[in-house]
C-alpha cells in the first residue's frame, strides 16, 4: 500500500482514540470556557467538533492542499463562530490545538515505528513539516474568523448603543425631545443625524428640541455634525431648537470658531416649548 494511503488508514483507526486522549487529558491543565464545560451537551458537541477534525485531517496525505482546506474550511467556519468557543480565551483555544498537534506527531512516530518497510528520513521529515505547517494555518483561520466574528457582534452592539443613545421622546403630536448625554464622538454623531431624520419623519415631528445639557464636549467635528441635522431637519420641515449648551461647550464653541448665531437657543427645555429663546 502507498505510504501515504497507508498512514491515512492508521489516522482512521485512530480517531476515536485521538478524541478521548484529548479530552481525558483536559483536567490536567488549569482551562477555562468550553474545555471547563460540564454541561453534558456541551461537551458531547465539543467531543464532536474534535472527531469531525480528526475525520478532516486524516484526509490530508491523501489530498492536494488546496483541495484539503476546501474540505475543512467549513468546520473552521463552524468553530470560529461557536458560541462556546467565542466565549473562551484565544489563547487556550490555540493551547488545545498544539496539544492535538503533539498527539498527531506521537501517533506518526507510532505508525513509522510499524512499518515492516522503513519510511525515509525525507518522507518522515516532510509528514512532519506538512503536520505542523497545516496546524499552524488551521489555527490562524480558527482564530480570525473567532475576531471576525467578535467584532461584527461588537459593531452590532455599538449600532444599538448608539441607537438608544439617541431617543426621540414624543411630548405632544407635533413635538419631540431629543436628549443627548455624554462625550459625542464623529460616529455616535452620524449615527444621530441618521436616526433623528428617520424618526422624525416616521413620527411626523415638526418641532424639535435637541438637548445638550447632558453633553460635556463637542469638538469641530460633532459641531458640525450638529449644524447638519439642524439644516437636514429643517429641509424636512422640522424647525429645531438646541436646549442647554453648558457654558464650558459655549466657550469651546467660541474657541473652535463655531457659530450658533443663526441657531435658535435656550438655557432651558421650559424656557424652549414657551417660545423664549435668547
Amino acid at each position: 500500500m502507498e505510504p501515504n494511503q497507508a498512514l491515512h488508514d492508521f489516522l482512521l483507526q485512530k480517531a476515536e482514540v485521538l478524541t478521548d486522549e484529548w479530552y481525558n487529558s483536559l483536567n490536567q491543565h488549569d482551562v477555562s470556557g468550553v474545555y471547563a464545560a460540564t454541561d453534558s451537551e456541551v461537551v458531547d458537541h465539543l467531543k464532536a467538533q474534535n472527531y469531525e477534525f480528526h475525520k478532516y485531517m486524516r484526509q490530508l496525505f491523501i489530498l492536494e492542499r488546496d483541495e484539503f482546506f476546501k474540505q475543512i474550511n467549513g468546520w473552521i467556519i463552524n468553530v470560529g463562530r461557536d458560541p462556546q468557543h467565542l466565549n473562551t480565551p484565544t489563547h487556550e483555544i490555540i493551547r488545545e490545538f498544539m496539544r492535538v498537534r503533539e498527539q498527531y506527531l506521537d501517533f506518526l512516530e507510532e505508525f513509522i515505528l510499524q512499518q515492516e518497510t522503513p519510511v525515509s528520513r525525507d518522507l518522515e521529515n516532510e509528514w512532519k513539516r506538512l503536520l505542523i505547517e497545516v496546524f499552524d494555518e488551521i489555527m490562524f483561520k480558527v482564530t480570525e474568523e473567532k475576531s471576525n466574528q467578535l467584532n461584527r457582534k461588537i459593531d452590532h452592539q455599538r449600532t444599538v448603543i448608539n441607537e438608544l443613545s439617541s431617543p426621540l421622546i414624543q411630548l405632544s403630536n407635533d413635538r419631540a425631545l431629543l436628549p443627548l448625554v455624554g462625550n459625542i464622538d464623529t460616529e455616535r454623531a452620524t449615527a444621530i443625524l441618521e436616526n433623528t431624520l428617520k424618526n422624525c419623519t416616521e413620527e411626523d415631528i415638526d418641532v424639535l428640541y435637541i438637548d445638550l445639557s447632558g453633553v460635556y464636549l463637542v469638538d469641530t467635528m460633532v459641531a458640525q455634525q450638529i449644524f447638519q441635522l439642524i439644516d437636514s431637519l429643517q429641509l424636512i420641515g422640522v424647525s429645531s431648537t438646541v436646549v442647554g449648551i453648558r457654558p464650558e461647550i459655549a466657550q469651546t464653541a467660541v474657541q473652535l470658531g463655531v457659530d450658533f448665531r443663526n441657531v435658535t437657543t435656550t438655557a432651558t427645555l421650559s424656557q424652549a416649548m414657551a417660545g423664549q429663546s435668547f
